[in-house]
């Protein structure tokens, strides 16, 4: 497996970046209760380990028809 370049933890930026949508929807979503990748709290910041962003990635993946 290749190493990834990516820092151990990211962004909301970062990880709103990966997924194609503002920022703010990454929060509006957290807020109302709607899945989104599993988050850690740094003291008032929110991180994401890129393992946790690419299982909620496979999590969301459709069904084959």
């Amino acid at each position: 497996m290749a190493e990834s370049t990516l820092p151990a933890l990211l962004t909301p930026e970062q990880v709103a970046e990966l997924l194609g949508i503002p920022k703010r929807s990454l929060y509006t979503q957290r807020s109302a209760g709607r899945p989104t990748p599993r988050a850690i709290r740094v003291g008032k910041y929110l991180r994401y380990r890129i393992e946790d962003v690419e299982a909620f990635i496979e999590s969301q993946r459709e069904p084959a028809a």
